[in-house]
């Protein structure tokens, strides 16, 4: 029941996306609900409500916003994350997957592989960075962070 069990990205205001940033959208939320871990501690006297859950996310003010509700749309919590301590992390995330896009379409195998290893080694870095502003908000564990993190750098482009 700790789970994420229904995620929507709020792109509304946002350019439409590229192919290749619509195909990390789609694989990151297929992966995601597929197999994650997101809970919500408890915090002072409240009462949380038990998963799993809805999640909303969305970019509202220049902040990274988490509406979680549970299944039944009951309202559990919302809050917002500075976008700031992500910035530099989804700009070298995007313009390493650039060049690992261009890499498959000319690159031997061994090139394509090392810029793959770069790319991950990024996305590793933006995971963490996720977890540490989550932590006290939201339980999730590092494959849960890097899916999210990817939904972040979609949401992030366009915004």
């Amino acid at each position: 029941m700790t789970r994420i069990a229904h995620i929507e990205i709020d792109d509304r205001n946002l350019p439409p996306p590229t192919p290749e940033i619509e195909q990390e959208r789609r694989v990151a939320i297929f992966d995601l609900l597929e197999e994650n871990v997101f809970s919500l501690p408890k915090r002072d006297d409240r009462v949380v409500p038990a998963g799993p859950y809805r999640l909303d996310l969305s970019i509202r003010e220049k902040r990274l916003v988490f509406d979680v509700s549970t299944e039944a749309g009951e309202k559990a919590v919302e809050f917002h994350l500075s976008l700031s301590p992500f910035r530099q992390v989804v700009k070298d995330y995007w313009a390493i997957c650039e060049s690992y896009y261009d890499a498959v379409k000319n690159m031997p195998p061994s090139q394509i592989e090392t810029i793959d290893m770069a790319r991950r080694g990024i996305h590793n870095e933006g995971a963490r960075v996720l977890s540490e502003r989550l932590e006290g908000k939201a339980d999730i564990d590092n494959d849960t962070a890097r899916r999210l993190f990817t939904l972040i750098c979609v949401l992030h482009f366009g915004g």
